[in-house]
C-alpha cells in the first residue's frame, strides 16, 4: 500500500491526473491475466485480445 500512496502523491504534486486511467486499465489487465492464468476460462479471455 505504500507504493500506492507514493504514486498518488506523485500524481497529486505533479498534476498528472491524466495518468490515473492508464494506470487503472493496466492494473485491471494485470489482475485479469493473473486470475485467469490457470483456469479453463483462459483460452476465452485470450481470444478476446
Amino acid at each position: 500500500m505504500d507504493f500506492l500512496k507514493d504514486l498518488w502523491g506523485f500524481l497529486k504534486v505533479r498534476k498528472k491526473f491524466w495518468l490515473l486511467p492508464v494506470i487503472l486499465v493496466l492494473m485491471l489487465f494485470g489482475v485479469l491475466i493473473v486470475m485467469t492464468g490457470g483456469t479453463a476460462i483462459a483460452p476465452f479471455i485470450y481470444a478476446i485480445f
